[in-house]
């Protein structure tokens, strides 16, 4: 039986994405896969048409609503028909109307679903009750019914994954591959829930699915809580006595100017605003941890200029004691 259209992972959003996210999610793959912008690709009309579908249905609330109740019931229906209904492969078309479900303008939910899931004589049971019952109780609390198994699993992603965001294909425990959403600015240990992604029981329902960010590290930036960022420094010692400037990298590949003022200390930071990771909440800050890299090895002769040096300038080096 033909399977009802992922309408969220044909734009690549989440189940809970805010309109403002379909809406961006929309226009970016509209644009992409616009038959004008392709001629040579036979099947950019059919995706570009699926997108449009996808979005015709998700950026009304009301439709979205009908749509995300009907995969509850695990998809026994072809295609939402442009957001007007859902048809069955080669079966009658199911409706929505202002207050209910229409199928071929004659019968009710009682008609529909004998036709789907057979009568035994009576009323036929409406299975959306069951969902209206559960969101009045729940003040529209979204809740799994029970059954299933919740599962957990570890996804490592790289340092610059995490820092970017995006979508990855991966493998969950039960054999499925899935496009998972990975978070802009992920911190290592994040963990996040896939609704009935789990193990299914007999019935065919499903637990959720717990995921956990592993972020690898970076070979010089440190994280520093949630947006804040950390990276090293080297200068000399007559840098730090004078001062000096040095081009900084960000985390997101540009560099920065950083002026050192002199007189600066060994393991002291200096703060560039707004440069550090960025979030859904906002950018936060990177610290330049600075190191003093002290001479080693000088000959007896490099020691007497340096220390004339610092007695002409008024330093008085403490002499060597005996």
């Amino acid at each position: 039986m033909p399977q009802t259209k992922d309408y969220y992972d044909i734009l690549g959003v989440d189940e809970d994405a805010s309109q403002r996210d379909i809406k961006k999610a929309y226009r970016d793959l509209a644009r992409k896969h616009h038959p004008d912008r392709n001629p040579d690709d036979a099947g950019a009309e059919e995706r570009f048409k699926e997108i449009q579908e996808a979005y015709s249905v998700l950026s009304d609330e009301e439709k979205r609503q009908q749509y995300d109740q009907q995969r509850q019931f695990g998809g026994g229906f072809g295609g939402f028909n442009g957001g007007q209904g859902f048809q069955s492969g080669g079966g009658p078309e199911i409706r929505f109307e202002q207050g209910g479900f229409t199928q071929g303008g004659r019968g009710g939910l009682g008609d529909i679903f004998e036709s789907f899931f057979g009568g035994r004589g009576g009323r036929t049971r409406d299975p959306f009750d069951d969902v209206r019952q559960r969101q009045q109780a729940g003040r529209g609390r979204r809740q799994r019914q029970s059954g299933g198994q919740d599962i957990e699993t570890r996804l490592r992603v790289s340092f610059r994954e995490a820092l970017q965001g995006g979508r990855k294909q991966v493998k969950l425990p039960t054999g499925e591959k899935v496009r998972l959403k990975i978070p802009q600015g992920v911190t290592d240990g994040t963990k996040i829930r896939l609704r009935g992604r789990g193990q299914a029981d007999a019935t065919g329902q499903r637990g959720d699915l717990y995921v956990t960010f592993q972020v690898g590290e970076h070979p010089r930036f440190r994280r520093k809580g949630e947006r804040d960022i950390t990276v090293t420094e080297s200068i000399d010692v007559f840098e730090a006595i004078l001062g000096t400037e040095r081009r900084i990298p960000t985390p997101y590949g540009q560099h920065v100017k950083l002026t050192i003022p002199a007189g600066t200390q060994p393991g002291e930071k200096l703060r560039l605003r707004g440069q550090g990771v960025k979030t859904d909440d906002g950018q936060g800050d990177l610290y330049v941890e600075i190191d003093v890299d002290i001479p080693t090895g000088l000959s007896d002769a490099q020691k007497e200029t340096l220390r004339a040096a610092a007695e002409d300038a008024g330093l008085h080096p403490r002499a060597p004691s005996n």
